[in-house]
């Protein structure tokens, strides 16, 4: 025993052999949960059974009934039950929900304006979010401007025009070996293969649209953004399953700060052996990125994936000091002080998001998490929703067009 044990915690319990240090630790009593305290339950697919030998439909919406006890699940399934609720209030706020004091803006003074103007929604996304069938949900969004700002990387816009052009393929993980789809010419992104030929056909299709567009830098003495030309592409391949054709048809902006970093900068080395002097404004479209958080009264970010698009969209809000509401949806772990892996607390201690946001971070791959996310949000009563914000802006100069 050591000279710190209590040694009536090592005698044994009367009428037992136990040691008491034992039947303490195993046995002692706990404090009581607060009687309103959230209790772990999971889904009972019982609750969505038809009565027995009945033809009829489901009593209940099975997703939607399995998709609301995620709450009180555990683990992730709480966590996604917590990005669905953070979602809804980023969907739901007005600058109503703010009561007006002395000191703030007499042109916001106004109940009515208040209740117009509505939060700005930033989604990021890596580029393997539109390899996957990811795309179509991201379309959905874009489509039915249901967001207000997209980042994403160069990936994310090359091969959201290569898929129209040509279809992406379901290989696997294990079953093709790299040298072997070297060999045929076929490239692997995880489970899912790519043959040249599309990156092929990307050329045909982007090298004249180049050649075209210096034309015009040199004719109006201009240059191009990574957003201008990304809207042009969008113009361009006008393709009703391009997020890029939507994202340009509802001038929502697409920001890629690394628009070179693919096949799009493979096209630009090659054009500058033919033709020098075509110009890339990066720096152009930072203004226009922290503007955009910046001129608004709440903004709200959903970043699937990390690295550049969840450091570039953190940092546009930055500028306004934090988002108020935020769904990080990735992998990353933060033992290694990676960007991609931290958790919102730390964007938090920068100013990225607001001290007193409720932020929320899914361990998952987005692929399976967002869209059943979507499913109890943005895909809920559309066409109410469309109708609710018609009237509404996210930053009062705005709010008169």
């Amino acid at each position: 025993m050591s000279s710190g044990e209590d040694p009536s915690k090592t005698a044994p319990v009367p009428g037992s052999d136990a040691p008491s240090v034992s039947t303490w630790a195993v046995l002692g009593e706990s404090d009581e949960m607060p009687p309103d305290h959230p209790q772990c339950r999971g889904f009972d697919f019982n609750t969505v059974l038809t009565d027995s030998g009945s033809t009829q439909e489901p009593k209940k919406d099975v997703l939607d009934e399995l998709m609301k006890s995620f709450f009180n699940t555990g683990f992730q399934a709480t966590n996604i039950g917590l990005a669905i609720d953070e979602i809804r209030r980023m969907r739901k706020w007005r600058l109503s929900d703010v009561p007006w004091k002395e000191g703030d803006d007499e042109d916001l003074r106004d109940p009515a304006i208040r209740s117009r103007i509505r939060a700005k929604i930033f989604l990021a996304y890596t580029s393997n979010q539109i390899s996957s069938g990811q795309r179509e949900t991201i379309k959905f969004l874009v489509q039915h401007g249901m967001v207000d700002v997209v980042v994403t990387t160069a990936g994310g816009i090359e091969e959201d025009i290569i898929k129209c052009l040509r279809p992406t393929y379901i290989g696997d993980f294990h079953d093709y070996p790299g040298k072997e789809l070297r060999l045929k010419g076929i490239n692997r992104i995880g489970n899912l293969l790519l043959p040249n030929n599309n990156y092929c056909k990307f050329e045909d299709w982007f090298g004249p649209l180049l050649r075209k567009m210096h034309d015009e830098q040199e004719e109006s003495h201009t240059f191009w953004t990574p957003s201008t030309m990304i809207r042009r592409m969008g113009t361009e391949i006008a393709h009703e399953d391009s997020v890029l054709y939507w994202a340009s048809k509802n001038k929502i902006p697409v920001f890629c700060p690394a628009l070179t970093d693919g096949s799009v900068g493979d096209m630009m080395y090659f054009h500058s052996y033919k033709r020098s002097g075509f110009i890339l404004d990066i720096a152009g479209d930072i203004r226009k990125i922290n503007d955009c958080a910046v001129q608004s009264h709440a903004t709200g970010m959903i970043i699937l994936g990390g690295g550049l698009v969840k450091h570039h969209t953190c940092n546009a809000n930055l500028m306004r000091n934090g988002a108020d509401f935020s769904v990080f949806i990735n992998t990353g772990q933060e033992f290694d002080g990676s960007d991609s892996g931290a958790r919102p607390d730390e964007a938090i201690s920068w100013g990225k998001i607001k001290i007193t946001a409720k932020p929320v971070k899914v361990y998952s791959d987005a692929t399976v998490v967002f869209p059943l996310i979507v499913s109890q949000t943005f895909a809920k009563k559309v066409k109410e929703w469309k109708e609710m914000v018609k009237e509404c802006r996210c930053w009062l100069e705005d709010s008169s067009t």
